[in-house]
């Protein structure tokens, strides 16, 4: 999940609950259409889907098929993505670089107690709560290829 890195509560605590909430999907709008986000997920957004192409909504195509077909769910301070097991690491290898890349905060939803990772003032990315890794490598194995 990416996320607009000043919308959630700072602790982990917090941010689990904020979590919790923006995953009810109750903002009152459909969760297909990257318009209603903020400018910097919406360019997060337009990029992954260059590789992760969307399941459903107005930027799917009906010719897409295959496991790098992803299910978006898009809120106001959030997307979330739904990834084939297949493609899990590549997928987090490109949505990790991208959330760095737009300045985005990046969840790792899959991972017993997920990283946490926000844009800091130097330009760089790093995890402010939960572990820093997915399987068994750490997360800047991955913002550095």
């Amino acid at each position: 999940m990416v996320f607009d890195s000043e919308a959630p509560p700072s602790d982990r605590r917090g941010f689990m609950g904020w979590y919790r909430q923006q995953t009810k999907w109750g903002e009152g709008h459909r969760y297909d259409n990257p318009e209603i986000s903020t400018p910097e997920l919406q360019a997060w957004f337009l990029e992954m889907i260059t590789h992760y192409p969307m399941m459903n909504g107005p930027y799917a195509k009906e010719e897409e098929d295959g496991s790098k077909v992803t299910d978006y769910c898009v809120g106001r301070s959030v997307i979330y993505a739904g990834f084939a097991w297949s493609e899990s690491e590549a997928a987090f290898e490109t949505a990790f670089r991208l959330a760095q890349k737009y300045r985005v905060g990046f969840f790792n939803v899959s991972a017993p107690c997920g990283g946490i990772w926000l844009p800091d003032s130097d330009g760089g990315f790093r995890c402010v709560h939960g572990r820093g890794v997915h399987g068994n490598k750490k997360w800047w194995e991955f913002w550095r290829r």
